[in-house]
């Protein structure tokens, strides 16, 4: 039609004739855009009647339009699709994919893995690409009349923390530039009327690696990849994609494997921030060099890693726990969204937490424990529960789980919100053709967010640790919560509920990057393919 936007495929697609003979009607048509579908402008995504009106002409013509497009991208006539073959192709077809974009097709569609695609594996990538597609559609269509608006694009990116203008969300419906920089560019909304039904939303992604909305969630996991020792943060979400091929377990040990090393890692930095938590005040004012040369005077190098080997033992049963609370709270709260809003996944994610912490608190003042021994004092982390449980009675393994559990919100809620304000920031400023932060960038709002997170909850994480080390200080007296506070403000100051933040902060950037190395080698060992 005159004045058009350019489009999407060859019209030898399109214009395959029925094969009952007649002829696609024009009013019929959805256009020499289309790509696969034969129905038209009447023609839902489940229609099942061709132009003829008879029930199998619909999908003999698909077939025959599938082999016609196969035919012209199959450039060498080899009878197979190699990249080189979808790139001269599909650039014939005013398509123009990037290299990772038509590797990403080939190895989707890929089975008997022999670096092409023939007839039958590129009609089921399609067919499995139309149903991922189909899905994401529905989630975007929240008035459930079949187009997509502005507002609804509005709405969903909202629902994800991402925050854009009407505006924007109309330049995303007018015009996308795809592929190379230098190449035409493509439009979604071929009929102008700022909406995408359907038919347009397929034809402009079906040959086009998926990077949308999900792919937000994809990139910029959190707290799965991201390690700093206090596993308070709101649990990643998964993609539709990776909670059906079961890829989700995979991130989650090789996040718990990238936290064990990572915590290893850090374990000296974080045993002096104990020690200078509970022993240091104004008269025993300990630095960090001279915390160090205490540890190892009084017991070695080895010393430096006491309470390690628990801290790491809790990983998985915390982690586990937190994921399977998260999901069923999720459930629980009802929302009919795949992706929860971001107060809903603050309000999951801290009461799973809560429950995750409930039951391995008893892990934490071990741990406590531990880092505090004096050389020779438990044999292990079994004599020292042992000596805990003899002593002290039951109660002692829940020293400090109030200020524990109050900790949780300040720190989970202003990490989520600064890594969220971080994302939405370079997302919209950055964001053109992928959602793909880079490393550089996961790695400082990983590490901003955790930074702000800890300092809000600090004080809280002080008090915690006095209160669960009280019967290894030698006549400490029995306080409450408020009690403790009380009695560091007036003997301390402000500044005594801040004892270790040094140290703490120290080892955020080594824990963030070592934890980040080990998950994406871990994720590759572990055949995640997400990416």
């Amino acid at each position: 039609m005159p004045g058009a936007r350019r489009s999407l495929a060859s019209p030898v697609v399109s214009g395959v004739l029925c094969p009952c003979g007649s002829p696609r009607a024009a009013a019929a048509a959805p256009g020499p855009g289309s790509v696969t579908d034969g129905g038209g402008g009447g023609s839902g995504p489940g229609s099942g009647a061709g132009p003829c009106g008879r029930a199998l002409c619909e999908a003999s013509e698909q077939e025959r339009r599938l082999r016609a497009l196969f035919q012209k991208l199959d450039v060498n006539r080899d009878g197979a699709l190699c990249i080189h073959d979808l790139a001269v192709g599909l650039g014939r077809l005013g398509l123009h994919r990037t290299e990772l974009d038509l590797l990403k097709i080939v190895k989707a569609g890929d089975k008997d893995l022999d670096g092409q695609l023939d007839f039958e594996e590129f009609v089921h990538y399609l067919q499995d690409h139309e149903k991922k597609l189909r899905l994401v559609f529905k989630s975007l269509d929240k008035k459930n009349d079949g187009r997509i608006d502005a507002q609804e694009i509005v709405q969903s990116l909202r629902d994800l923390g991402v925050k854009i203008s009407e505006q924007q969300a109309e330049k995303i419906l007018k015009r996308i530039r795809t592929g190379h920089f230098w190449g035409p560019v493509t439009y979604m909304d071929k009929n102008g009327t700022m909406t995408i039904d359907w038919n347009e939303w397929r034809d402009y992604h079906l040959l086009h690696p998926v990077e949308n909305i999900p792919e937000i969630i994809l990139y910029w996991k959190h707290s799965t990849i991201f390690d700093v020792g206090e596993n308070l943060t709101v649990p990643d979400e998964f993609t539709v994609e990776e909670r059906q091929t079961g890829m989700w377990w995979r991130h989650l040990v090789a996040g718990g494997g990238a936290g064990a090393v990572s915590r290893t890692c850090t374990a000296p930095l974080d045993r002096l921030k104990v020690l200078m938590q509970v022993h240091a005040s104004r008269s025993n004012n300990m630095c960090i060099i001279g915390g160090f040369t205490q540890m190892i005077r009084e017991g070695g190098p080895r010393s430096l890693w006491r309470g390690n080997g628990i801290n790491v033992l809790k990983i998985a049963p915390e982690s586990a726990i937190k994921f399977m609370a998260y999901e069923q709270i999720k459930r629980f709260i009802g929302t009919d969204q795949e992706m929860l809003r971001i107060h809903e996944r603050l309000l999951a994610g801290s009461l799973a937490g809560a429950i995750a912490q409930s039951s391995i608190y008893p892990m934490e003042v071990l741990k406590t424990r531990m880092a505090l021994r004096k050389t020779g004092q438990y044999s292990g982390m079994l004599d020292c529960a042992k000596n805990i449980l003899s002593k002290e009675g039951m109660a002692a393994f829940y020293k400090g789980y109030i200020p524990n559990m109050l900790g949780i919100i300040p720190y989970a809620g202003i990490d989520l919100a600064v890594y969220e304000t971080l994302k939405n920031a370079w997302l919209q400023r950055y964001a053109v053709n992928s959602a793909d932060p880079g490393v550089f960038v996961l790695l400082a709002c990983g590490t901003i967010s955790s930074t702000c997170g800890q300092l809000a909850s600090y004080p809280l994480a002080l008090v915690r640790t006095r209160m669960q080390a009280q019967a290894s200080v030698e006549g400490a007296p029995e306080v409450t919560m408020r009690g403790l506070f009380k009695h560091i403000l007036k003997t301390e100051g402000a500044f005594g509920l801040y004892r270790g933040l040094a140290p703490n902060f120290m080892k955020v950037i080594p824990a963030v990057s070592i934890s980040y190395v080990v998950y994406e080698n871990l994720k590759m060992t572990l055949g995640v393919q997400s990416r």
